[in-house]
């Protein structure tokens, strides 16, 4: 079995008024197993890719237990001072999570 380069997948976004993450729906990955679906706001998912922690976009494969399809790597990058959160290299001053399903 190939192990996992990842430490969590977002498989869903909430985003305010301004187009910045509210909070993402998300697995984490706890040792060789991945958690039940989580709530992480963007303070919390931050802190986490501050950290080293590596997230992807995707979703889970159906069942097929802690198997995921994923797509693109969350990336933290700063404009202006603020903290954005992307996936690719777009330059856009909001946030953008490609293929992320919006609630």
């Amino acid at each position: 079995m190939a192990k996992n380069k990842y430490d969590g997948v977002i498989v869903a976004a909430h985003f305010d008024q301004e187009r910045r993450v509210k909070w993402v729906r998300a697995y984490i990955k706890r040792g060789a197993v991945f958690s039940d679906r989580l709530h992480l706001d963007r303070e919390e998912l931050i802190a986490q890719i501050k950290s080293g922690k590596k997230f992807m976009t995707g979703s889970r494969v159906e069942f097929e237990a802690a198997t995921f399809k994923t797509d693109h790597q969350v990336k933290l990058q700063r404009n202006n001072g603020a903290e954005i959160l992307l996936t690719g290299e777009n330059g856009a001053g909001t946030d953008s999570l490609e293929g992320v399903p919006e609630i």
